[in-house]
């Protein structure tokens, strides 16, 4: 279970002045399109939060104009094929702008992940740069930037009024979104799906609770270190703003474990059948709970969250019982 990131990913500090600035256009163009598709998505019900990322996306496009600008004029008109997902340390974004129907908070979340990250991209980038002209250009969009992370507030003021902001979260409560609820959940979700298997194959092949209970520890403990490590190693934070690495290892890791703990602590009842019937609740109701998560705060749309999880748990459930029977 043990899985790292490919290591084919360039880290951003072995670019060159040519890759960043191609980097930067690539990125520019994908934040103009997608701030495009939330106006035609928000347009119908929404109206002035679309006005809003129509402006948004044609200063994404005047962004990618200036450093398409530059670069020609350093070196040529032959840009580097690179993107974000190649450079090791930017978030892999769930793309909720093709979600329907898309909800306001997620896109309020989103504006600010992909604004800060901008930002800090732009920083980064301006402290590598001896050129003085590509410093200046850097330094500019990365204020530039950083003024739009606050369009998520504009959102707000305009949709949720005063009693709704009093209840919202401001800059702090996005910061705790991204270092620990998102990759706790995510660890939540992975280690009670991924631990089924095991515990309920060492429950059948044995019918000893004791042993079971020790494989389900075993299973728990070891999704939960192989997690927190992936999360340490997916993203050091500096380009994405999504906090210190261990924070987020350790709120994934932990989270893991007790989602594997969930259905193995049932088995510290020594009568086996009603330990599995105890335990087979248990795993029910962690998977409603589940699909019940991804859709409050993932997004996810709560049919789809149930045929991901629901359905894929239960054959996961399945396969451990068929296994411990052969």
């Amino acid at each position: 279970m043990f899985a790292l990131r490919s290591s084919a990913k360039r880290d951003f500090s072995s670019l060159n002045a040519r890759e960043v600035l191609s980097l930067a256009i690539a990125a520019e163009e994908e934040d103009g399109r997608i701030y495009s598709e939330f106006s035609s998505r928000l347009a119908e019900h929404f109206p002035g939060s679309a006005a809003l990322f129509d402006g948004m996306a044609a200063e994404e496009d005047e962004h990618r104009r200036r450093l398409l600008d530059l670069y020609i004029e350093k070196f040529g008109t032959r840009l580097v094929p690179i993107r974000r997902e190649h450079v090791r340390g930017f978030l892999e974004r769930k793309p909720i702008w093709l979600m329907e129907p898309i909800a306001l908070e997620a896109v309020r979340q989103q504006v600010w992940e992909m604004e800060e990250s901008a930002y800090r991209f732009y920083l980064a980038a301006a402290d590598r740069t001896d050129d003085a002209e590509l410093r200046k250009l850097f330094g500019d969009l990365a204020r530039q930037e950083k003024a739009h992370a606050h369009a998520a507030d504009r959102l707000e003021a305009e949709h949720l009024g005063e009693a709704g902001k009093k209840n919202e979260a401001d800059e702090a409560h996005r910061q705790f979104v991204m270092t620990y609820v998102q990759p706790g959940l995510a660890g939540l979700m992975d280690g009670s799906v991924s631990t089924l298997a095991p515990v309920f194959a060492a429950a059948f092949a044995t019918g000893d609770t004791w042993q079971t209970f020790l494989v389900g520890l075993a299973a728990a403990i070891g999704a939960g270190i192989s997690m927190g490590f992936t999360e340490v190693a997916s993203d050091d934070g500096k380009l994405t703003g999504r906090g210190s690495p261990i924070k987020r290892g350790l709120a994934a890791g932990v989270m893991t474990a007790i989602g594997g703990l969930g259905h193995a602590l049932p088995y510290l009842i020594t009568d086996f059948v009603t330990a599995t019937t105890v335990a087979v609740l248990i795993v029910i109701a962690e998977l409603w709970a589940i699909a019940y998560i991804q859709n409050r705060y993932m997004q996810t749309p709560f049919w789809r969250a149930v045929m991901q999880v629901v359905l894929g748990g239960s054959l996961v459930f399945a396969a451990g019982i068929l296994i411990g029977n052969a």
